[in-house]
């Protein structure tokens, strides 16, 4: 299996064994880092493994297919996501003036994802590696970072603009200051891109990265005690 076929669970027992929580078949980041998980196979051991991590938070899952979840897991949403690898090509060199995000911008940064939608960001997202971002009129306009990390490469992630300043190159900039710094550091750039989501796949092909694989992203959470009880009830009544 190549260490991409399973990223987080890769990342969890790799170069972000730090982060993880977990056992034998589950593994994720605290709610407030990210909502990923990981599995090391499709088995009941692991949902039951994730079930008593984060008190329960919903889990951000990278699948082979669709799940077919155990009694009691819902999936709150779910969508086919690109995994991307950057090949070495020309890129365009950075032409805006861009700053190193800190824990002092965390609001903005938080707002900013919230905002657009970049995938799963939490208050303590930042931790997980190099953040960037450009400002406009002392606002955070854009940003990008890192987030996985296996052997050998390395995940930007977060690659948002708001919406008054979509069209600047922002992201182009940022993403191209962090290829540089990964590859510096003998790493390979890879990313996960909504499928649906043309114009920022069109925007990574531009910059070199190429289409590898096909996850289903399902975001997963066991029901309260409560609500499975009421579900029972409302199904008894039928």
């Amino acid at each position: 299996m190549h260490l991409l076929d399973n990223p987080i669970w890769t990342a969890l027992n790799t170069r972000q064994a730090h982060f993880a929580h977990g056992g034998t078949w589950a593994r994720r980041f605290a709610a407030q880092v990210t909502a990923l998980a990981g599995f090391a196979a499709m088995r009941r051991e692991a949902y039951e493994e994730l079930a008593g991590l984060a008190d329960g938070a919903p889990a951000a899952l990278f699948l082979q297919q669709a799940p077919d979840l155990p009694e009691g897991w819902s999936e709150l949403r779910q969508a086919p996501l690109l995994q991307m690898v950057y090949e070495k090509r020309s890129h365009p060199s950075p032409r805006h003036t861009w700053i190193t995000l800190t824990e002092v911008d965390v609001p903005e940064m938080v707002a900013l994802a919230e905002l657009t939608q970049p995938g799963p960001f939490g208050t303590q997202t930042y931790q997980m590696g190099t953040y960037l971002g450009i400002r406009e009129q002392g606002r955070l306009a854009a940003m990008a970072g890192e987030r996985l990390r296996v052997p050998g490469y390395a995940e930007i992630s977060a690659v948002c603009t708001h919406p008054d300043h979509v069209g600047k190159g922002y992201a182009a900039c940022l993403m191209s200051v962090l290829i540089e710094k990964m590859r510096s550091q003998g790493e390979t750039p890879f990313l996960h891109v909504r499928a649906g989501n043309t114009r920022a796949i069109a925007l990574y092909e531009r910059l070199g990265f190429r289409p590898r694989f096909q996850f289903h992203l399902a975001v997963v959470q066991r029901q309260a005690a409560q609500q499975r009880r009421a579900a029972a009830v409302a199904e008894e009544g039928r």
